[in-house]
C-alpha cells in the first residue's frame, strides 16, 4: 500500500540512525559502485549547480562533490533526522561550502525554475507520493539543457537470479532490517516500494510525460538497479 508523506517522514526519521549500516549491509555493499557510475556520468556534464533530491544522509550528495569540487550542491529531504545524520558527514569531510542540506519535499520543491545544471536523485522516487508530481518538479527546476540523473532499484525480468531476487526482498531483507533497525514499517515497506515501481520503459514513458526528451537507461548488476536520464 502506498504510503503518503507523513508516513515516509516518519519511517526515515526513525532508521536514520542505521540508515547507512543497513543500506550497505543489505546490498554488500553494491549500492556504493551504482553511485560511482551516477557520479561519472554526471561529471561529464561539468556541472556548476546541482540539487540531489531525496538526498538521505547524502551519500550521492557527497560523493558528487568529491568528483565535482566547483560544484555547489543542495540535498533535499523530507526527513529531518536523515538531514541531520548527513550534516555530521559533511561536516566531518569538511564539504560544508560545498553541499547544503535542506528540508525538502519533492512534490513541491521550493528553488527557482531552470535553477541547476543537474538534478539527481538516487533510491527515492519510488517513495514519491506522486511519482510524475515529483519528477515534473525536478524538470521546473532542471535548467534548460540540463539533465536528470535517477538511480533506482529496478526487478530482473526472468530465471533463477529473478527468482532469488524476490526471495531475498520479501523473506531475507525485512527480516535483516527488522533486527538491525528495529523498525517494522520500513524493511517490510521498501521491498513492496521496489516491486510496485514502473521500472524500465514504463519509468523511461513517464519522464518524458512530464517533458524530458533523449531519455534512456542502463540495467546495472544484472537487472537489480537500473540508471535514468534525461534531458530538458
Amino acid at each position: 500500500m502506498k504510503k503518503d508523506r507523513e508516513d515516509i517522514k516518519a519511517m526515515f526519521d526513525a532508521i536514520a540512525p542505521r540508515y547507512d549500516l543497513l543500506n550497505h549491509l543489505l546490498s554488500v555493499g553494491i549500492d556504493k559502485g551504482w553511485r560511482r557510475k551516477v557520479v561519472k556520468k554526471v561529471a561529464k556534464n561539468k556541472p556548476s549547480t546541482i540539487l540531489d533530491m531525496a538526498t538521505g544522509t547524502a551519500d550521492l550528495a557527497i560523493a558528487l562533490s568529491r568528483k565535482n569540487p566547483n560544484a555547489h550542491i543542495i540535498g533535499g529531504d523530507l526527513s529531518p533526522e536523515m538531514l541531520a545524520v548527513g550534516r555530521e558527514k559533511v561536516r566531518k569531510l569538511s564539504l560544508d561550502k560545498r553541499i547544503t542540506l535542506e528540508e525538502c519535499d519533492a512534490l513541491n520543491i521550493q528553488f527557482d525554475e531552470n535553477q541547476f545544471d543537474i538534478v539527481t536523485c538516487s533510491f527515492g522516487v519510488r517513495n514519491f507520493e506522486n511519482l510524475a508530481k515529483g519528477l515534473s518538479q525536478m524538470y521546473k527546476v532542471n535548467k534548460k539543457g540540463g539533465k536528470v540523473y535517477i538511480l533506482e532499484f529496478s526487478k530482473p525480468k526472468k530465471g533463477i537470479l529473478s527468482a532469488f531476487y524476490l526471495f531475498y526482498f520479501k523473506r531475507i531483507l525485512p527480516l535483516i532490517g527488522r533486527l538491525v533497525s528495529k523498525d517494522d514499517r520500513a524493511y517490510t515497506y521498501l521491498p513492496d516500494s521496489v516491486l510496485s515501481f514502473p521500472d524500465g520503459d514504463d519509468f523511461i514513458s513517464i519522464l518524458k510525460s512530464v517533458g524530458y526528451v533523449n531519455c534512456k537507461y542502463k540495467t546495472l548488476s544484472f537487472g537489480i538497479a537500473s540508471i535514468y536520464e534525461g534531458e530538458k
